[in-house]
Order: C-alpha cells, then sequence, then structure tokens
C-alpha cells in the first residue's frame, strides 16, 4: 500500500491550522506546519523574523525540513498523510518577496510529488496576524495567487476548499479524497 500525501495550502490566515487541528481530532495522521517553529527557534538566537532578514536561509530550513516530512509520511505504512503545507510553498513565498532560489528547489518539488492539493482561498473574515505571521490581508491575496501559479508549474489539480466552518471544510476535504480514491 502506498501512502497517499494530501496537502493543505494557503495563504496565511486563510485556516489550514484550523483545518489540520480538526484532521488530528478525527484520527488523521497530520505532518504541521514548521514555519513556525523555526521562527521560534530563529527568536531564541536573536533573529525577530529569519524569513525577512534572511529569505535564503529560512528557506532551505523549510524545504528541508518539509522533505523530511515527505520522507517520514512514504516511510509511514498509512493509507492517508496530511500535510500542513507543500514544498511549492518554499518557491511560491520566494517569488512573492522577488528572491531567487536555488535550482535544487525546484528539483525537489519534482521529486517528490503530492497525491492532492487543497487551497484554502484568503478569506477576510477568519484573518488574523499574530507574532508569527507579519503578513497583512492583502499580502495574503498576493502569497495566495503566487501559491497557485507555483502548483500549477508543478502541474497539480488543484482543490478549492470553500468557505464554511471547519468541520465543514473537513468533511468536504474528506469527500473530495474518498472520491479521488
Amino acid at each position: 500500500m502506498q501512502t497517499k500525501k494530501i496537502v493543505i495550502t494557503g495563504g496565511p490566515g486563510t485556516g489550514k491550522s484550523s483545518v489540520i487541528n480538526e484532521l488530528i481530532k478525527r484520527g488523521f495522521f497530520c505532518l504541521e506546519e514548521i514555519s513556525r517553529q523555526i521562527t521560534r527557534e530563529a527568536r531564541k538566537d536573536g533573529t525577530e523574523q529569519l524569513f525577512l532578514t534572511n529569505p535564503l536561509l529560512f528557506s532551505e530550513k523549510i524545504i528541508n525540513a518539509r522533505q523530511q516530512q515527505y520522507l517520514q509520511a512514504t516511510n509511514s505504512n498509512l493509507p492517508l498523510v496530511f500535510f500542513d503545507r507543500g514544498m511549492p510553498d518554499v518557491l511560491a513565498y520566494m517569488d512573492f518577496i522577488g528572491d531567487r532560489y536555488p535550482s535544487a528547489f525546484n528539483d525537489i518539488c519534482l521529486n517528490h510529488y503530492y497525491d492532492e492539493v487543497f487551497v484554502l482561498a484568503p478569506w477576510k473574515e477568519i484573518f488574523k496576524s499574530d507574532a508569527e505571521r507579519y503578513e497583512n490581508f492583502e499580502q495574503a491575496i498576493q502569497i495566495h495567487d503566487y501559491l497557485l501559479q507555483t502548483y500549477q508549474k508543478f502541474n497539480y489539480k488543484l482543490i478549492d476548499v470553500p468557505f464554511a466552518p471547519v468541520n465543514a471544510r473537513v468533511d468536504y476535504i474528506l469527500n473530495e479524497v474518498e472520491n479521488l480514491k
């Protein structure tokens, strides 16, 4: 049995973590977003926002950690693994800020393909800034556009998740996953 790898992506503040937390509550194996952890670790070392200070270093840490998550899922022997963001997100964020990144980033994305990608669109009613999220809502919309472009560049068929309460969003995702088998 090959593990089906499912990405939940979207710009900042779209409800991804809430969806992941609900999937975990329902007993699904999920690999959570790691950028917050990397941001907190950098703060301990005296760098307030590593992505803003050194975007390439931050992105290298993220893409390497997401690659490890992918390998963890591959070796899990579970039918489904959900990811809070995928490796192409790294490229989308770098494109958003206009920074260059090594061609190895593209190679990593090409060599680690996800089975399905669900996209949560910017939703003003639930958007909040916090200690790790520096973007405003207008930037979240721009990032969303970069995410769509980047995943499409890697030939993903994107599945839009409708605006709804968290339980309904998770029901929608699980129904779509079941229909895609």
